[in-house]
């Protein structure tokens, strides 16, 4: 479909790789609308012919239904990393062959071509949802719309301030990262609910720890979108409200994830401490002028989504651990 589509959008003429009216500009768009459609699709399609399912993960785990909002948001984030993935690429060809140009019919066969292996990654990805995999894409999501606002920045002496300019020119570069920053939000509390659901809870003091844990992670979504929704030059307390609560809400998790789960690895623990003591560090040297903000703020960014995604793993390697005694008991029962 998308390759007859590209022979009537380029009626026989020659198509540049990059730039306007080019293949990597039909791609990129033609990919974000297939992502968006086949995500929602399948998981549509998927809920409604298993709805007893439908709040199970791939290990019979159960798990929060994804809501509307979620499916929205992770179906956003597949069509944001398809169309700036597609337009980088192309950008990378166009400057490997400078000056060269494609007829209409390879145009569209390597356009259809492009389109649907989109669309096949996005159908594995829709149909194979785990907490792993949702960080993944939350991290590649984010690291797609930064560094596409980081390159199209109208003022390009922007990280000499922080990196909240990014979302403040107004420009489409600014609308970008600001967007980036509200679905990432979402699609941060979505994993909230995904991980979560993995950590065993046999009493009532343990169900209570990992509800509040599942706060906690939706609570920095939140304020992970509010930094978004708030450009720091309008908003300037609200931006500064939602950055710095979020990083306070992290180091709270960190401080009381033993009491809250008690059987989570004491290595994943003292690695937990030793991010916070980094950060400290780092608010030091920003405060005696040997660091920018920009890279403070870069430095703690990846580090708290780097626990994030350390924190899944360790919570799914619990839930498989628990599942493994759980069968062990009952076999010799």
């Amino acid at each position: 479909m998308s390759a007859l589509v590209a022979v009537v959008v380029f009626r026989g003429q020659y198509v540049p790789i990059s730039g306007r009216g080019s293949i990597g500009q039909f791609v990129g768009l033609a990919g974000a609308v297939t992502a968006v459609v086949v995500f929602v699709g399948v998981v549509l399609s998927v809920r409604a012919q298993n709805p007893s399912a439908a709040g199970q993960g791939p290990s019979g785990v159960p798990r929060e239904r994804l809501s509307w909002y979620d499916i929205a948001a992770l179906a956003l984030a597949h069509a944001v990393i398809a169309l700036l993935g597609w337009t980088a690429i192309a950008n990378v060809v166009s400057d490997s062959f400078q000056g060269a140009l494609v007829y209409s019919f390879s145009a569209a066969l390597l356009a259809g071509v492009a389109v649907a292996v989109t669309s096949y990654a996005v159908f594995l990805s829709a149909t194979r949802l785990t907490p792993m995999l949702l960080s993944l894409i939350l991290a590649l999501f984010l690291v797609v719309g930064i560094f596409a606002s980081m390159l199209t920045a109208s003022d390009p002496l922007w990280w000499q301030e922080n990196l909240s300019m990014l979302g403040v020119t107004g420009d489409v570069s600014a609308r970008a990262f600001n967007l980036t920053l509200i679905i990432a939000g979402v699609v941060v509390t979505t994993i909230a609910h995904y991980a979560t659901s993995a950590i065993p809870a046999r009493t009532s003091q343990e169900q209570r720890g990992r509800r509040r844990v599942r706060s906690g992670l939706a609570l920095m979504g939140i304020l992970l979108a509010c930094v978004g929704i708030f450009p720091v030059d309008e908003y300037f307390g609200l931006h500064t409200l939602a950055a710095s609560g979020m990083a306070l809400v992290y180091i709270a998790l960190v401080a009381g994830l033993r009491r809250l789960i008690p059987d989570i690895p004491r290595t994943f623990l003292v690695l937990g401490y030793v991010f916070i003591a980094v950060i400290l560090v780092l608010v030091v040297f920003f405060a005696t002028g040997y660091y920018t903000l920009t890279a403070v703020e870069l430095v703690s960014f990846l580090l708290i989504f780097s626990w994030l995604m350390i924190l899944i793993r360790n919570t799914d390697a619990m839930r498989s651990s628990a599942e493994a005694t759980e069968h062990a008991a009952n076999k010799k029962a």
